[in-house]
């Protein structure tokens, strides 16, 4: 039988839409076409017509389209359509955005548009609400919805418990697959029934909630209806502690393939599951929080407000620049040095740059396989002595090139003596503490992530001045 071709089917979610030859077409995975036509349309002031062409559009290409209006556009799409968005669309914008989108929509649109929501998305978005701003929001949601978000709420910031979702689809271990497939179909139209909407995997309980097997909804399908669930389910699940940091249950679904877990209690009793959509989002957030720590930006400011990120990147830009006088401190100890042996100056900046992006390298390397796990206790002395013997081949090849280089340049052998001599010891000191400085602040429970980069860079700046032009002054004067 010939499958059906999927390839790209998501690419267009407008209805009508005709796939583009060309990618360049595609905005955000909303036609280029499309978008043109909604912004005409707001800008003609036609209501009827901005609704009619994002009714059925996807929540995530809602989210995009909303974050690049400009704020005017925004505020009047948003006033026009917010009504006929779906509204997980809230859930994929950048939280400036959300709270700008908030502020047009109101609190009352707000509370209708988390009560739709999953528990986990529904306990993240009035998470970051004012504390009256959550309960004007609250007391808007129908009451078993509330009790689920409060419960939610409850549970320790970026732990198991807050990304996890309270709707779970349980039975009890003494049905057969033919009463578990009926009770699904049953409560599909029952909406007093607390289950998910989307769900991959049927947790089996016993008569005190707590999970005993699961079964993944293929094996449950390709079952006859007669046979026990117990007798299809997996025993050997991994159960995820409500208290657990989200960082080690996204490792978790990593190294076990998961696609849903179920969370329990310190009593062993189901409280909620986390699925992988959610783990997809925490692997991202905390990919993007390394990334922006290493670059000295504390959260993503693409949309805040321009004095807002002068603020936010001033301190780190303070920090550097003091580490930037102790380098300078450094090379004022050889003035005299340096005004008699002129190469010196420019040739400098060869050394502690060289240093620097050797540093970095092995400090992004060793970063990553903190946060992967990969890099341990067990390994770690391995990994630091790879590095500088890295440092010292690099050093060597480096060094015969630029003192080659040098050598030619100034007519000098000694010069270029000097620089590769400095160039070698910098590159094994920058591979060592590249290596070494995130593992020493991993230990001390500082994310290496946010300081490592300063301490490196200070350390290569350092010792490649120091060195080079204390050379510098022995053999050259």
């Amino acid at each position: 039988m010939t499958e059906p071709n999927l390839e790209n089917q998501d690419a267009i979610t407008t209805p009508g839409a005709v796939p583009p030859e060309d990618p360049s077409e595609i905005y955000d995975g909303l036609h280029v076409a499309d978008v043109e036509e909604i912004i005409t349309a707001l800008e003609a002031g036609d209501t009827q017509g901005v609704r009619d062409l994002v009714e059925d559009m996807h929540f995530a290409d809602a989210a995009d389209l909303t974050e690049r209006l400009s704020p005017e556009q925004r505020r009047t799409f948003l006033e026009a359509a917010h009504d006929v968005l779906d509204p997980d669309f809230i859930t994929e914008l950048d939280e400036t955005v959300r709270d700008d989108v908030f502020d047009i929509i109101g609190l009352d649109a707000v509370a209708v548009a988390v009560a739709e929501l999953d528990t986990d998305d529904a306990v993240e978005i009035i998470d970051e609400l004012e504390a009256h701003e959550q309960l004007h929001v609250l007391d808007a949601i129908p009451a078993a919805d509330r009790t689920l978000i409060e419960q939610g709420l409850a549970y320790s910031e970026y732990s198991a418990g807050r990304l996890m979702q309270r709707e779970v689809m349980t039975v009890p271990q003494i049905w057969t697959v033919g009463e578990t497939i009926t009770f699904m179909r049953e409560i599909a139209e029952q909406d007093e029934w607390e289950t998910p909407n989307v769900f991959y995997d049927i947790v089996v309980v016993d008569p005190r909630h707590r999970p005993v097997g699961t079964i993944p909804l293929s094996t449950l399908l390709q079952t006859k209806r007669p046979v026990p669930v117990t007798d299809i389910m997996h025993e050997q699940m991994k159960l995820v502690p409500v208290d657990m940091d989200q960082e080690e249950v996204a490792f978790l679904f990593r190294q076990r393939d998961l696609v849903s877990a179920p969370v329990v209690g310190s009593d062993g009793r189901l409280v909620g599951i986390i699925t992988i959509d959610d783990v997809v989002d925490v692997i991202d957030e905390e990919a993007e929080d390394d990334i922006l720590l290493m670059g000295g930006v504390r959260e993503d400011d693409l949309y805040s407000a321009t004095l807002d990120t002068t603020k936010q990147r001033f301190s780190w830009l303070f920090i550097n620049l003091l580490t930037a006088i102790m380098a300078s401190v450094v090379i004022g100890f050889f003035q005299a040095t340096i005004e008699q042996v002129v190469a010196l100056a420019v040739l400098m900046p060869i050394v502690a740059s060289m240093g620097g992006n050797a540093g970095t390298q092995t400090l992004t390397v060793a970063v990553r396989a903190l946060a992967t796990k990969e890099l341990t206790s067990t390994n770690a002395r391995r990994q630091i002595g790879k590095e500088i013997l890295v440092g010292t081949i690099n050093g060597v090849v480096f060094a015969v090139l630029i003192g080659g280089v040098a050598w030619a340049w100034f007519s000098n052998p000694a010069i270029g003596l000097v620089i590769g001599s400095a160039m070698v010891i910098n590159m094994v000191v920058a591979g060592l503490f590249g290596a070494i400085i995130p593992i020493a602040l991993d230990r001390h429970g500082i994310d290496p992530a946010v300081a490592s980069s300063v301490f490196l860079t200070t350390v290569t700046d350092v010792v490649g001045f120091l060195v080079f032009l204390g050379l510098g002054a022995m053999f050259l004067l």
